[in-house]
């Protein structure tokens, strides 16, 4: 291979990797990389803003609002929860936001990141534990899409376009219709932002 094909191939895959690592842009902003669901649980947090995802434990639309229980994870360099294994929870919080968003849509199980303004804790019962969860007023509720499963059983972590109200995921640069890797086809499921009015 020649020294200038190298340089172009090097150029490639760098500015491929930073394309994967690029956070969505309405979770992009400033927040307290040190405060995490566990310590807020103390609190003495109130007025932090964050940005913090996980699993959906449940959705609870009330009246006036709908309150997103979650499992909270570790972000990866995307601002998406990781899926590291069982034991990487750093707790729980609960985000809320006005309006009404379908259970069936935020179900358990998706993963969500939001980012918002701790408002204190509130109890609730987890079994016969009563436990304290942070309340996050949020902003932005980015629902991601189910990560597909490649040829070979292993998820696909690949980047994409997103829709910032609904609409489907299709693939970027790939082309309309779908998201396409090596060795054939991913489909990839719609994204839904939620935004602050």
């Amino acid at each position: 291979m020649s020294p200038l094909l190298r340089i172009f191939s090097l150029a490639a895959a760098t500015a491929l990797l930073a394309a994967c690592a690029t956070v969505p842009q309405p979770l992009q902003g400033n927040y307290a990389p040190n405060v995490t669901s566990l310590t807020a649980q103390q609190g003495n947090a109130s007025g932090t803003q964050v940005r913090w995802g996980g699993e959906i434990i449940s959705t609870e639309p009330g009246q006036q609002s709908t309150c997103f229980y979650v499992l909270s994870r570790p972000l990866d360099s995307q601002a998406r929860p990781t899926r590291t294994g069982n034991n990487d929870s750093q707790g729980r919080f609960v985000a809320c936001r006005a309006g009404f968003y379908d259970p069936e849509v935020f179900a358990r199980g998706r993963e969500i990141t939001v980012t918002g303004t701790i408002q204190g804790t509130m109890t609730r019962k987890v079994g016969d534990y009563n436990y304290s969860y942070p309340r996050v007023e949020a902003n932005v509720v980015y629902l991601w899409p189910k990560r597909p499963v490649g040829y070979y059983g292993y998820p696909y972590y690949g980047p994409g376009w997103y829709d910032p109200f609904w609409g489907p995921y299709w693939g970027g640069p790939w082309g309309w219709g779908g998201y396409w890797g090596w060795g054939g086809g991913w489909y990839a499921p719609r994204v839904i932002v939620v935004r602050h009015r």
